[in-house]
């Protein structure tokens, strides 16, 4: 029985979270993590302002839908030259909601003119808690770096085949799950919110 439910059906990002709370909660174990693919559970509208709303509006619809303990995240990549852009519109920048490939080429073809120097972006997280109770945490990681010119690697997911991190020469796509995890905002922001899921949950 899953102690806590993560508000998602993407099973790239159930896997991962599994592995980042594994290695961030002492005693965790991975089928302690439910996902909105198991449960009845409604799609909610998305209409938040900002990542962090948007996790919450996901956690709030699991809660109400399963009664127990949930988590989500809402996370997307910010284009410096583009103010910010795709943003919190990252999973539909296409215009079909989840697909990564033509989300990746579009914003290739937007920047294709764009010199390396000016290609400056970031992943933004933000990883929320919501209790049957109506209390609520939330927590943000950031990831820095640019963007490639073309898409590369076989792991990962999303953006992760044309981001490049800060401080390497790879993309997150050629990283190990290891090496990402070790470094991703989706990381950062549940690593934070690990303490509140500990005394929470365990």
């Amino acid at each position: 029985m899953p102690r806590v439910i993560l508000a998602t059906r993407n099973q790239h990002k159930v896997n991962e979270l599994r592995q980042i709370l594994s290695a961030a909660i002492p005693g965790f174990q991975p089928d302690w993590l439910g996902s909105a693919q198991d449960f009845d559970t409604v799609e909610p509208v998305e209409d938040g302002v900002d990542f962090a709303e948007n996790s919450l509006i996901k956690a709030r619809q699991v809660v109400k839908d399963t009664g127990l303990p949930a988590i989500a995240d809402d996370s997307g990549i910010c284009v410096e030259i583009m103010g910010g852009a795709p943003g919190i519109f990252s999973a539909r920048w296409s215009g079909a909601h989840g697909d990564d490939v033509g989300n990746r080429n579009l914003l290739l073809h937007q920047l294709a003119d764009v010199p390396e120097r000016n290609r400056g972006a970031y992943f933004m997280c933000a990883a929320c808690l919501v209790m049957p109770d109506g209390r609520e945490f939330v927590e943000i990681g950031k990831m820095t770096g640019h963007l490639s010119f073309a898409a590369a690697g076989d792991s990962g997911f999303g953006y992760d085949p044309i981001f490049i991190p800060t401080g390497y020469s790879v993309t997150n796509a050629e990283l190990s799950p290891e090496e990402k995890n070790a470094i991703s905002h989706r990381a950062k922001a549940f690593n934070a919110l690990a303490k509140t899921l500990q005394a929470e949950l365990l």
